[in-house]
């Protein structure tokens, strides 16, 4: 998932979105996700580096820890990829799925 359809999907799982019987969800949010937040559906992210101090790197920093995206962007940055820019992505996966992984 990328930011905005957590955004939609989390948002869908807390009852902020109207459902349409044909037509899906529908409506706004103002859900902000950042540290702290309990995700319910979503429990991976497909997604740019982002701007440090954006709500972006919030939402990410929500879903996998500020510590751990500091500390990837640190290994980035070490390695000189071309951070904020076309073709970059990260990938975070939720903590449950970090066990089967090691």
């Amino acid at each position: 998932m990328g930011t905005t359809t957590t955004r939609s999907l989390e948002s869908a799982a807390q009852g902020l979105l109207g459902a349409e019987a044909d037509e899906g969800f529908k409506g706004f949010t103002k859900l902000l996700i950042q540290p702290g937040y309990e995700f319910k559906v979503v429990d991976g992210l497909l997604t740019n580096f982002h701007q440090p101090e954006s709500t972006l790197v919030a939402l990410v920093a929500g879903f996998a820890s500020l510590e751990r995206v500091k500390a990837c962007y640190q290994w980035a940055i070490e390695r000189k990829f071309r951070l904020f820019s076309y073709g970059d992505l990260t990938v975070w996966t939720s903590p449950s799925v970090d066990k089967v992984w090691k």
